[in-house]
């Protein structure tokens, strides 16, 4: 679940900012694999190490990142 939302989030900004995946992984300074890996539906881990690099690469904090409805919706789905 948890995993999905990052991935979810990570898409919803590449998507806004008309960033394809590769780039995503150039101006992050990761593989193309990691970003496509975390993409991947049928992968279930994430590593806050990714997705701080990622943050990184678009310039935004984690608090921006995790500041989203795609995480009120996984909170909500918990409780």
């Amino acid at each position: 679940m948890v995993k999905q939302a990052v991935a979810e989030r990570f898409g919803n900004i590449c998507r806004e900012r008309g960033i394809r995946p590769n780039e995503l992984a150039t101006i992050s300074g990761v593989t193309p694999s990691s970003v496509y890996s975390m993409l991947d539906p049928r992968r279930k881990e994430v590593t806050i190490n990714l997705i701080k690099k990622l943050c990184d690469g678009l310039d935004i904090s984690l608090a921006e990142f995790f500041d989203d409805e795609v995480f009120d919706r996984l909170d909500q789905e918990i409780e």
